[in-house]
């Protein structure tokens, strides 16, 4: 019986982890596998806008546009449905419109009523920033019109917003109704902004447009430097 005591109290002892042990109860929380997609976050002196709330079919669409001078330097999603194609979708819409600096990019595949969300909501924010940029000028900012110039699809005129002698944003005065000069109007802007002048690629398909537009650009470009 003297040998067996300890035998029997290793057998206790060896018990007392087993019963010690408590299995771990955490997990993700839906919030926390659902969070909206982002840029990284801009410079200090940099301005956002926030586009409206689209509702659709998925659930709202919400974004905010974030500005450094007149380019986009990111975008993120304030309100995007719950749905696994949506969180696939928003990087790559992200993506384009960093690299478009417009809301004309292309609808990404099986997201189609999340994109058409997207662009509306970007598009009211880039609205929003146009319209600041030029009612609210800073105080070394101008804002020359540029002349009417009369196209075959109907009148385009420009008005240019000069910080000092960069280009730092153009509003549409006159453009005609059609569906194509909608579409190109967002490349024109991004194009002058980025080669601060009137030398800009043709869109394809609003050709017309194009060559009005870059007439009154150069007009109103001309008028700034008299």
């Amino acid at each position: 019986m003297k040998r067996a005591i300890p035998v029997l109290v290793l057998s206790v002892a060896g018990l007392i982890p087993v019963w010690r042990y408590e299995p771990s109860t955490g997990s993700t929380s839906a919030t926390e596998a659902t969070t909206p997609a982002s840029t990284p976050s801009a410079s200090s002196g940099s301005t956002t806008f926030t586009g409206t709330t689209v509702t659709t079919e998925k659930g709202d669409v919400q974004v905010q546009v974030t500005y450094d001078g007149g380019k986009i330097t990111a975008v993120r999603m304030l309100k995007q449905p719950n749905h696994p194609q949506t969180t696939a979708a928003v990087p790559k819409l992200i993506a384009e419109t960093l690299e478009a600096q417009s809301a004309d990019i292309d609808t990404v595949s099986g997201a189609t009523i999340t994109t058409e969300g997207y662009k509306k909501s970007l598009q009211a924010a880039i609205d929003e920033q146009a319209t600041k940029a030029s009612a609210s000028p800073s105080a070394a900012s101008q804002a020359v019109a540029g002349s009417t110039v009369n196209t075959e699809k109907g009148d385009v005129q420009v008005e240019v917003t000069f910080a000092g002698d960069k280009i730092r944003a153009v509003r549409m005065l006159k453009q005609p109704n059609h569906p194509q000069t909608t579409a190109a109007v967002p490349k024109l802007i991004a194009e002058t902004l980025e080669a601060q002048s009137a030398d800009i690629d043709t869109v394809s398909g609003a050709t017309i447009t194009t060559e009005g537009y870059k007439k009154s650009l150069q007009a109103a470009i001309d008028a700034k430097g008299a």
